[in-house]
């Protein structure tokens, strides 16, 4: 029988600063309390809201950005059943086109930092990221692929990838900037 636990529908928002660094919240709070990872949120489904919209609200809520649906790419679909034995996730992943000129300040979720892609080999990431969900980000950056993450109680997780194009390597990207 089915795991019967609630299912959660969130945003993650991959934003960039002017040299290709990525900006990354050390959480301050659950899921992924003290784990470095984008920033983003839960979609407001009582209201309809779209993940597009939800995306740009927590962009802003989270970083002071203001961003509009076409400053999005959709980069990536993730499911996972069972995330800590707690949760089903479903995760849209926007890539925010416009480049960061600053960091943003501290917010209540946590403190943000840029890294290379290099430096995240050595951060305290959620295990799924790690795992599957950065390689295929960076693999399909540009393109897209949806993915599913069956996560078992004792830490073992089975991934299956479900759908994905535009496998890059040397994709040029937007350079335009946005302040905050």
């Amino acid at each position: 029988m089915p795991e019967i636990l609630p299912y959660k529908v969130a945003t993650l928002l991959y934003c960039f600063g002017e040299r290709d660094e990525v900006l990354l919240l050390e959480r301050a709070q659950e899921p992924n309390l003290g784990l470095w990872s984008p920033c983003g949120g839960k979609l407001k489904m009582d209201i309809g809201e779209s993940p597009y919209i939800c995306a740009c609200r927590e962009a802003h809520e989270e970083t002071g950005l203001s961003l509009r649906p076409e400053d999005l790419h959709l980069t990536g679909l993730v499911s996972e059943h069972g995330f800590q034995g707690r949760t089903h996730w479903l995760m849209f992943l926007f890539e925010v086109k416009p480049r960061l000129k600053w960091l943003p300040p501290h917010h209540a979720e946590g403190r943000f930092q840029f890294f290379t892609r290099a430096a995240l080999e050595g951060l305290n990431l959620p295990q799924t990221d790690r795992e599957q969900i950065w390689p295929w980000f960076w693999r399909h950056r540009g393109g897209f692929f949806a993915a599913h993450c069956h996560c078992h109680p004792d830490g073992r997780n089975d991934w299956t990838l479900e759908e994905a194009f535009g496998e890059t390597s040397n994709i040029q990207h937007p350079t335009s900037n946005i302040q905050c």
